[in-house]
């Protein structure tokens, strides 16, 4: 029988019931036999539906209904995949796998050079020149004075002059001043000015000047503030400078933007006008207004104004009291396009709460912000939008690209999940449907097996209408389906649009500010009292063990294995012992356990950075360190910060409870961030760009912990570590972050594994950097000391006699040689201790395989005594 799924996100489970799966998906049960004729005709028809449209300039692409209507739940379409692959791949398929790299390319729309246009259009504009038949300045000139006299008194107050070749020398041949004596708005956007001192002479005998716009000629690009002083010196009348409003903005900037005035309107019949009172729609974006109290901006001058933007101005010289007491004056005014947080605050609703007549707020309704709690909102964020040099080939374009058009699901069945997910690109139609908060159509994975087999199973998208849509409607989706703001969706959106960049920086400034504050120092509240293992009738302790190494090597008389749990005196697992393994088993809470309660402060990720972090805030062996599914704006802001300043943007994503850098990725791309979320909980860590090398190889250290109590703290550290090697030589080319043998180091699962004795290493590596390694593991010892301290005062709950426990503790070093914490983890593979001899780094005594992991085993702890 032939089976389909269709896939959520994140896990999918193999499936050959097709009721699962479609239920699973969302789709109405009235497309169900709809969806499985065109599955098995292999019907792709949405080509017959929709087209799409090219936007933003070309660097996107919408989809649009072409029939006359589709009413909501009456279709269902096929999307094809056009790129399906795991993240390990990504690179190497773009090189490999011929066409792919162009297709996904013209998919993305970064096939073009961004500068291609403008290279062609400066091309015409040559040859015009060249054939005489470009427009002459003077012909403009001229033509404006014939249009002013047919329509008026002949006084041109208007002039646009763009785009047309004018120089410093033709600036001043034009003598526009004597020209044009009253001229109230002057463009020369796009021209080849270069000369300060030239621009000011002209353009300040201009006195009746309103507005200038000086856009995109060479001078801006090498002068400061100099060039606009003098300009408004000498233009005391001059609102608007090169888009932006300047300290002298009254009723003719107000006017410009709510369209009243404009070239077949320059100016104010009359001075007794009040032409502001027909004013119902005002966008002041992004002006850099930094005063926005004037006696212009006023209930008096525009009584009907209904729709305000705001949007993009610091407004610094105005408080947050006294804005929102100017604009509670405006009697009609329903929406307004406002920062949050900015100059009004923090919180949507709070502006909505001191401004009651407001019915939307950043295009969303007051009632649905009321409604689901929302504190930062915001309908008309840009989209981002691909950026690329002409020299970048394609695949780094895509690469760069595809976190804006990627989507992703995990395969798994009965016995067990895929250790990664898959990514995959949808085909052009599919691609091309946009994000919306009120989506008029919704997407969703599929998997359909035609022979009711995983091995058969091919990998589609299924599109259906949610709404009715008509004729022209863009088609849109959410992208973030069922993630409301309890799950981070306004800083989830980041991925894809561009967000206000103040709110995250203000809210990871509030983070670093309470990290600075944690300090709490361990003192042991209880006096060693540790109890014996060994039983008080001189019998050997029976051990029970799942791990076959303890079996192996526990060879001492004082201990005899036992197979049942529930006989046992010492119970060493690598399994979590929790209430439902005590039921199964018959363990009690008197047996010796190879755990300590609530140790997932430690060996949990995001746990162990809370944990750290809160009793020591930001230490210097820890990266900086954020939960994704707690934290994200924080990381937001922490990335903003160091894209501002200069600095390295490369970091490491985690999962919380998985080893051997399973589902870990590096990366300096935000979306990347943002969207590998989507995969699991995970938490960012800032990647350590500058490691100590070994021999040009990354590399890092585990370190063998025994914990014997925690409450007084009562620890032990081996001086005898394992070094773990990447095979490839370190690179921070961005190619490289594919490489799992670059930047990892776990090699002994399949992967080519070398080992290297712990003393042959730092005899080399001392040579190699002339350092004393006895200095560097001091420095270790104190750091891990400073991580169980940290668990100690922070979790005294994890405190119990009957615990003992072996932890693995990963250490990297800088390029310093300072320790960073990496990881601590439970229940360590010890396979290297069971395999090879080695030699005690303080004591140089030879540790043989069965010695050492027989002390392991025998919990007599290591050789070292590690404590205060």
């Amino acid at each position: 029988m032939a089976g389909y799924f269709v896939m959520e996100p994140c896990v999918i489970v193999a499936a050959t019931l097709m009721a699962v799966g479609v239920v699973a998906s969302g789709l109405p049960q009235s497309l169900h036999r709809q969806l499985f004729q065109k599955l098995t005709t292999e019907t792709f028809d949405a080509g017959s539906y929709f087209k799409i449209e090219v936007c933003e300039d070309g660097r996107q692409r919408r989809l649009v209904l072409d029939s006359q209507s589709m009413p909501k739940e009456s279709n269902v379409f096929l999307v094809d995949h056009a790129w399906t692959f795991r993240l390990s791949d990504a690179f190497s398929q773009l090189q490999e796998v011929p066409g792919l790299a162009q297709r996904m390319a013209s998919l993305m729309c970064v096939d073009t050079d961004l500068d291609t246009d403008i290279e062609e259009v400066d091309a015409v504009k040559g040859v015009l020149h060249e054939n005489g038949t470009k427009s002459n300045v003077e012909d403009i000139l001229e033509s404006e004075i014939h249009n002013a006299t047919e329509k008026g008194d002949g006084t041109v107050k208007w002039l646009e002059l763009e785009d047309a070749d004018i120089g410093d020398d033709m600036l001043l041949s034009l003598n526009l001043s004597s020209k044009f004596p009253d001229l109230q708005a002057l463009s020369l956007c796009g021209n080849k000015l270069e000369t300060v001192e030239i621009i000011v002479q002209e353009v300040t005998k201009l006195k009746n000047l309103r507005a200038l716009w000086l856009n995109n000629n060479p001078v801006l690009k090498k002068c400061d503030h100099c060039m606009e002083d003098a300009i408004l010196q000498g233009c005391p009348k001059l609102e608007i400078y090169n888009s932006n409003f300047t300290i002298n903005f009254g009723e003719w900037a107000l006017g410009f933007c709510g369209e009243v005035y404009d070239k077949d309107n320059p100016s104010s019949l009359c001075l007794r006008d009040r032409p502001l009172q027909s004013v119902t729609s005002l966008d002041l974006s992004n002006r850099c207004i930094h005063n926005l109290v004037n006696k212009a901006f006023s209930p008096a001058e525009m009584p009907s104004l209904s729709h305000l933007n705001i949007r993009g101005n610091p407004l610094e010289q105005n408080s947050v009291r006294e804005l929102l007491e100017v604009l509670k004056g405006f009697p009609c005014l329903q929406s307004l396009g406002v920062d949050i947080p900015g100059p009004l605050g923090e919180s949507a609703i709070e502006i909505l709460e001191s401004l009651p007549t407001l019915c939307t707020l950043n295009g969303v309704t007051a009632s649905k912000i009321l409604e689901e709690g929302k504190h930062v909102i915001d309908s008309m964020l840009q989209p981002r939008l691909p950026e690329w040099s002409a020299d970048q080939p394609l695949a780094d374009r895509v690469l760069s690209a595809m976190w804006l058009y990627l989507m992703t699901y995990r395969l798994a069945n009965e016995e067990k999940i895929d250790e990664t997910s898959v990514w995959y690109v949808m085909d052009e139609l599919g691609s091309a449907v946009r994000h919306s908060d009120e989506p008029n159509f919704r997407v969703a994975p599929f998997l359909f097996m035609p022979e009711g087999k995983l091995s058969s199973a091919v990998s589609f998208s299924i599109l259906w209408p949610i709404q009715n849509v008509y004729k022209s409607d863009e088609c849109t989706r959410d992208f973030l389906y069922g993630i409301g703001e309890d799950k981070q969706r306004s800083a989830r959106l980041t991925a894809w649009f561009h967000t206000p960049q103040s709110y995250f920086i203000n809210e990871y400034e509030k983070h670093c500010q309470k990290l600075q504050f944690k300090s709490l120092s361990y003192t042991p509240t209880k006096s060693s009292n540790t109890e014996s293992l060994h039983r008080s009738d001189g019998c050997a302790s029976r051990v029970y063990t799942d791990i076959p190494y303890v079996e192996e090597f526990l060879t001492r008389t004082e201990f005899v294995i036992t197979t049942e749990p529930k006989d046992a005196d010492i119970i060493w697992t690598s399994l979590q012992v929790d209430e439902d393994m005590k039921k199964a088993t018959g363990i009690t809470d008197q047996q010796y356990v190879n755990q300590f309660p609530f140790e997932s402060c430690l060996v949990m990720k995001h746990h162990l950075a809370e944990t750290v972090q809160k009793a020591h805030g930001s230490p210097e062996w820890l990266q900086p360190t954020y939960n994704l599914e707690t934290h994200l704006p924080q990381l937001i802001g922490d990335y903003y910060v160091r894209k501002r300043d200069g600095l390295n943007n490369l970091w490491i994503l985690k999962p919380w409870n998985m080893a051997r850098t399973i589902d870990t990725s590096v990366t300096d791309d935000l979306s990347a961030v943002i969207r590998l979320m989507e995969t699991g909980p995970k938490i960012c860590q800032k990647y350590i760009e500058f490691p100590a090398l070994f021999q040009g190889r990354k590399f890092d250290l585990r370190y063998i912990v025994l914990v014997r109590s925690m409450d007084p703290l009562e620890i032990f550290l081996s001086d005898v570590f394992w070094v773990r090697l990447a095979n490839n030589p370190y690179s921070l080319d961005k190619h490289s972050f594919f490489e799992y043998e670059t930047h990892f180091t776990v090699m002994n699962y399949g992967r080519k594994f070398n080992h290297m004795n712990t003393p042959d290493f730092v005899r080399e590596f001392e040579v190699e950097h002339q350092v004393k390694w006895l200095e560097i593991h001091q420095r270790v010892k104190n750091t891990i000391r400073s991580v169980f301290e940290a668990a100690a005062v922070a979790h005294p709950e994890m405190h119990s006699s009957k615990s003992r426990a072996m932890y693995g503790v990963d250490i990297m070093l800088d390029s310093s040689f300072q320790p960073k914490l990496l990881e601590v983890t439970y229940c360590p593979d010890c396979t290297r201790a069971c395999k090879y001899d080695t030699e005690a780094l303080v004591t140089g005594e030879v540790v043989k395989v069965a010695e050492s992991i027989t002390e392991v085993a025998n919990s007599s702890m290591f050789v070292v005594w590690f404590a205060a």
